[in-house]
Order: C-alpha cells, then structure tokens, then sequence
C-alpha cells in the first residue's frame, strides 16, 4: 500500500495523505498535503494517533510509581524526561538529591541525547537519501545502548532515575568503558562531518531551505536545537543551570547561517552534529569529578504528601522539557503537566511547508526532529 494516497483532484489542486505510517513522519504521524503539482500550499499535521492519557495517569499513580511512565513522554531521549519528573516532585517535597547522584543523572542525560541526536541526524540523511550514514551512526548508538543498559538494565525505557536520586551505581569498571567510548566516539563525529555534513549534495538539499528567523523560533515558542539553529543563544543547563552543570564547562552551538541563511534546515542539522561534541566534553568531566563523590547515590524518600506546586525545567534532546506538578497532600499528583519541544515544532510545519516541494516534506520534518510521543502524551 502506497504511502501518499491520492485523495481527491479538484481544478489545480491535490489533497494528499502522508501518513499516518509512514517512515519520514518519525512516528504516527498525519500531513494533509495540498500541492500543485509537485509544490505543496500547505502542509497540515493531524496529531492524536498515540495520545495515551499520560498526564492523567500521573495523577492516579503515586508520585514514585509514575516514574517508569515518564519513558513514555519521550521514548528516544526518556532519560531527561525521568530527570524532569523527579526533579519537579523534589522541589514539591523539599528532598535533596545526593552529589554522586546528581553526576549519575547529568551522565545519563548526555549519554541519551548522544544516542538520541544519531537517531535524528542517522534518520534525516536516510529521509533525503543517504542510507550509509544512518547504518554507521546506528552502530555508535547500539554502544550508548550497550553503557545504559550495564548501568541500569535498560536499553530504552530506562525507569533510571528515582525521586531522590538514581536507582544504581555505577557497576565496576563502567567508568573506564565510558572513556574508552569517548575516546572512540570523537574521530567518529569528524567523520561522520565528512561522509554527509560536509557532503555537497547534502548541503544543497538542506541549504536555505525553511528557515526560520529568530524573531519567529521565539514566538512559535521553539526551544532547543532549533531554537538555537535561528541564532538564539539559549540553553537550559547553561541559562537556568540545574543539577551539577554549573561545575562543567561547554560551549551552546548557535546557528549562522554558514551555509545559507540562519536557521534553515542545514544549520537545525549541524547544531545537533555540534551537540555530540559538547556532550562528549561534559561527559569527560563527569567521569573525571564523580570519582570525589561520596558513594550514596540515592536518598530514599519517606512517604510522600507534599502540598503546593512546581516546576522543574531540563534541556531534553528536543529541548526545553518542562514538568509542573501540584500536589494536594496525598501520595499522588493532584495534577501533572509536561511542556515538550516537538507540539510547538509541529505548529511551524503548516507555516513552513507553503512553496517546498513535496519532496523536501520529509527533510523539513527531519530537521525539527519531532517525535510523536512528545506531541501527543
């Protein structure tokens, strides 16, 4: 069964289907496409296909027992997504989080967005066309998978970090396959920028394409990656710093332009490319810092009843992950509310789409490396 389905021909203009499975929409997904011919008017998302009701949930399961839902939020990235509930549920109680545990969860975090950046970035160059780099990028991933799950037994939903801290140590001689991984990982970066980043053709089919300006990245409400590809210099773990990234030092990849205008489709793939590096630095300094750190690595909470509200903000893989929790003095949420990056990225499509060719859907989709159980929860 073909994937654009032909729906009707009224005159100039085609009603086309992508989706909702379809191997290009990173989930299940739904564009109703209105061309003519081969340029598309508009690009409309049909969202809904994997709502799960898991706001709802949150609030008939105890505040500890939601953890392992939260994987759910974001299924590529879902250790940030565990870090945002936590660390929100802390603030509502008032816990305090051990240091060795605070380094374990910055480890992890960084560690999944690398796996979770060579999905989007392996992805979009077999969206276009290329299918080697998204083969020799998945082999980095599986060694990422193979280091998450000797810590915590888990390849994907990792149910990793708890209320209070993590929910294992580090096993013995975990640190040292870090660093070796590390070690192997960085002359990949630079050749993965010579296979594709770099590749002429690559760069011509991403090149000026859909580009957002600063002015709109802010008012679309886009955070992230793509928010920092249109020229805004602003990232969670530097501006609003939480956990223990105030004691490591990186640099936020902002877009230029260097390849043609400022926040078009190339600059929301290389700042992501440029991501990789800086995680790797944050990771060397974990490693070498934790060593310090007293063992404890968890402080188990006594049972929780907390009253009020709170917020916790984490710079996920996708960008700014929000978590509000009000809580009303029983031992579950009164009422749970995420804020994700991919929603608001889905809104941009519709504006975007007006004038590319029903080709270039696919890498405009790719680019803002939406996935689809952000948008729908």
């Amino acid at each position: 069964m073909s994937e654009i389905i032909f729906a009707y021909d009224s005159g100039e203009e085609m009603t086309l289907n992508m989706g909702p499975q379809h191997p290009s929409t990173h989930g299940v997904i739904r564009f109703i496409i209105k061309t003519d011919g081969e340029i598309m008017m508009e690009a409309i998302p049909d969202v809904g296909y994997l709502h799960r009701s898991i706001e709802g949930i949150a609030e008939k399961c105890t505040y500890e027992g939601f953890m392992p839902y939260t994987d759910r939020v974001d299924y590529v990235c879902a250790m940030t997504a565990n870090h945002s509930w936590a660390v929100a549920v802390e603030k509502l109680a008032g816990l305090k989080v051990p240091e060795r545990g605070e380094y374990l969860r910055v480890i992890s975090d960084e560690l999944n967005r690398i796996s979770s950046h060579a999905i989007a970035l392996g992805a979009m160059a077999m969206d276009i066309g290329a299918t080697t780099p998204f083969m020799y990028i998945l082999r980095e991933r599986e060694y990422v998978n193979d280091l998450l799950e000797e810590l915590c037994g888990a390849r994907l939903t990792y149910n990793y970090h708890r209320v209070g801290g993590v929910g294992w140590g580090m096993p013995k001689g975990w640190s040292d396959k870090v660093k070796r991984w590390l070690d192997h990982f960085e002359p990949v970066i630079a050749e993965f920028d010579r296979l594709i980043t770099m590749n002429e053709l690559f760069v011509k089919r991403l090149a000026n394409m859909a580009a957002v300006t600063a002015e709109e990245a802010k008012s679309w409400g886009l955070v992230g990656p793509n928010l920092r590809a249109s020229g805004v210099d602003f990232d969670v773990r530097r501006d609003l710093p939480y956990s223990i990234y105030p004691k490591v030092q990186f640099d936020v990849p902002v877009g230029s332009g260097a390849m043609g205008k400022t926040g078009d489709c190339w600059d929301r793939y290389w700042v992501r490319v440029e991501e990789w590096r800086q995680s790797v630095k944050i990771l060397r300094q974990c490693m070498d810092q934790i060593e310090a750190t007293p063992p404890e690595f968890w402080t188990p909470p006594k049972k929780l009843k907390p009253k009020g509200d709170a917020m916790a903000r984490v710079e996920a893989a996708r960008g700014d992950m929000s978590c509000y929790v009000v809580g009303d003095g029983g031992t579950n949420a009164y009422r749970a509310r995420f804020r994700t990056g991919s929603f608001n990225a889905m809104g941009l499509i519709r504006e975007k789409s007006k004038g590319l060719m029903v080709a270039d859907l696919v890498a405009l989709i790719a680019s803002l490396d939406v996935v689809a159980p952000e948008i729908d929860r």
